[in-house]
């Protein structure tokens, strides 16, 4: 079948009425055990799933999915907005596209106030955390894609500790011991932090003041540029810097040659979240991959189950991380 399988090649398939699918695919009463199993794998068979826009016609609901990013200029989140939008596409629910660039607007999109026409709402957070509901609930599913874990909502939970540690014990095995942490407003409480400062550690590093900088903005260019030139006007010794993500190590990269310093020769760099501009930077750059295709499918299923009618405690999983190792961190020679 090179289609997508409808609800009546189920139907077909089982030997009983769309009506009949439908009312087990909604997990309806009246339906005897045998035809519930009888339909089911026939389902299983076709590869059907259910068209939630569908369903939602005949519940009230619009079958619409809001996805709040808080940027589409940061190429992580351009990125994850469009895996989300395709992924759910997938399931058969359209999505709108919202721009939450701070965080009252995240939380008026998670609470419902800018998002009245979506029946839930997938956010990739930039500052909101669920504290800020104050004990709020959402009147809709919400599902949380990246940022710390809660309890209070569903959440994928990227392995940022395990992958900055992971980074940094790369950087350590090339050669490299004087690394410099370029960082650009996120806490440093944060896994990205905490993971470098730990693998340092185990090799019995105390992280040097002096090798911390930090750029004006969190997810733009120019941040890690403006960082990195005012630790090189310092004349601090280095030869490796950990970005905390990919957009400042692309500006730090262009800082380094800008000065004189050569990468990797000079100062290996690494960066964050391996979007596609990291594989076609030049030098390609060393960074972490956070698995966004299993983040993407994790959300999907939590929030399809919530539509489903799960009304069950919030869920978090965590998704692991990979060294994606390119040119930038090249061994010491």
């Amino acid at each position: 079948m090179n289609r997508r399988p409808t609800l009546e090649d189920v139907a077909r398939m089982a030997g009983v009425s769309a009506k009949t699918v439908s009312n087990v695919m909604l997990d309806r009463p009246n339906v005897s055990e045998s035809t519930r199993a009888a339909v089911r794998a026939a389902a299983a068979t076709a590869g059907y799933r259910p068209n939630h826009a569908g369903r939602g016609l005949a519940s009230g609901r619009t079958g619409r999915i809001a996805v709040v990013v808080p940027n589409l200029f940061q190429p992580y989140f351009a990125e994850m907005a469009e895996r989300l939008i395709l992924a759910l596409e997938d399931e058969g629910l359209t999505t709108t596209l919202r721009i939450a660039g701070d965080v009252h607007a995240e939380l008026a999109a998670v609470i419902g106030s800018t998002t009245r026409d979506a029946d839930a709402v997938m956010i990739c957070p930039a500052h909101f955390r669920a504290a800020a509901l104050g004990g709020r609930a959402p009147d809709r599913p919400v599902v949380q894609v990246g940022g710390p874990a809660t309890s209070s909502l569903d959440c994928v939970v990227m392995g940022e500790y395990e992958g900055a540690a992971a980074v940094t014990r790369h950087l350590l095995d090339t050669g490299r011991r004087r690394l410099a942490i370029i960082w650009n407003g996120l806490s440093t409480e944060s896994g990205r932090y905490t993971g470098v400062v730990d693998a340092l550690a185990e090799r019995g590093i105390e992280p040097d003041p002096a090798l911390f900088a930090v750029g004006s903005d969190w997810d733009r260019r120019e941040s890690g540029y403006e960082a990195m030139v005012g630790l090189l006007r310092t004349g601090v010794e280095f030869d490796a810097a950990v970005c905390a993500n990919d957009a400042t190590a692309i500006g730090v990269v262009r800082a380094l040659r800008f000065l004189g310093r050569r990468v990797p020769e000079d100062v290996a760099v690494t960066g964050f979240d391996n979007t596609d501009e990291s594989e076609f930077a030049s030098p390609p750059l060393t960074s972490v991959s956070p698995e966004p295709e299993a983040m993407v499918s994790a959300a999907v299923r939590m929030l399809v189950e919530r539509l489903d009618g799960y009304d069950g405690p919030a869920r978090s999983v965590r998704t692991g991380a990979e060294v994606m190792i390119r040119r930038s961190s090249d061994p010491v020679s």
